[in-house]
């Protein structure tokens, strides 16, 4: 015979070809505690029609983390698994940022990743890093970096300028959104080359803000390899393959922080950076 449900006050009861009701586990417990006559206090679901009353204290919610409490817990999880910094401070520095732009537009972060670059650092060390900002891992890194030709000069590696103007082929610090990626055309050593790139917008007024209108980009770049990184025109550009996939992972609603500590002033007053 097909069984039939009926609906109780906690659950489903089955008939069987016999006529028996079988109870779902749920009400039978239920129903077992009733008859037993269940402590005084002990909070529970009404049974069948029986009310349970409790003298429990309402459960109070915790209260939500603040940004230092998560820039706090990134650190504690992360912190281990990145290598060399040229400052103390540096990732505090990108997480703070990361937070409080994702606290006052949470709808912009779409995606939970974050391209941290230390360009304290030389360009012959790995100074780049993705990471998910959700589950707290290292996605890739440490990894080479390019910074603009207009930051150090020729055989210089580490940049000493930074420049948010047009035609200054400067990096610029701060942080960025990611938006849409794109089919990049460059030129290295008077070749044209292709790859992937990945537009971004400035979020830092004054150091990073004309960043669109000036072209900086990420991009792979044929001057950028596993052991040292060539200069580009501001770009953060990375190796070819890595380009290829992290661009994708990376693209519409992630954030970019480009870090240096040979700006003081931009530490000062950068607003991501100090909420």
């Amino acid at each position: 015979m097909r069984q039939h449900l009926l609906p109780l006050a906690l659950g489903v009861a089955f008939i069987g070809a016999a006529g028996s009701v079988a109870l779902s586990p749920r009400v039978a417990e239920a129903r077992a505690a009733a008859d037993a006559g269940a402590p005084a206090g002990v909070a529970g679901p009404p049974v069948l029609g029986r009310p349970v009353v409790s003298d429990a204290a309402p459960a109070t919610a915790a209260p939500p983390a603040t940004v230092a409490d998560l820039v706090d817990e990134a650190l504690g999880a992360l912190r281990p698994r990145v290598g060399r910094l040229s400052h103390a401070a540096a990732l505090r520095y990108a997480f703070q940022a990361y937070y409080n732009y994702k606290a006052a537009h949470p709808e912009q972060v779409r995606k939970p990743y974050l391209y941290f670059v230390d360009y304290g650092l030389p360009s012959t060390t790995p100074r780049g890093y993705v990471f998910d900002m959700n589950s707290l891992r290292v996605v890739e890194g440490p990894f080479t970096v390019a910074h603009g030709r207009g930051s150090a000069p020729a055989g210089a590696t580490v940049p000493t300028r930074f420049s948010n103007a047009s035609g200054s082929a400067a990096s610029s610090l701060g942080l960025y959104l990611t938006q849409e990626s794109y089919a990049f055309t460059g030129h290295a050593g008077g070749r044209v080359y292709h790859s992937i790139g990945l537009r971004l917008r400035g979020l830092d007024d004054r150091y990073n803000d004309r960043a669109r209108a000036r072209g900086v980009v990420v991009h792979g770049a044929p001057y950028v390899t596993a052991s040292r990184a060539g200069r580009s025109q501001g770009c953060p550009a990375m190796e070819p393959a890595r380009a290829r996939r992290l661009i994708p992972k990376l693209a519409n609603g992630s954030l970019v922080f480009l870090f240096s500590p040979r700006d003081p002033g931009f530490l000062r007053n950068a607003a991501w950076v100090n909420g």
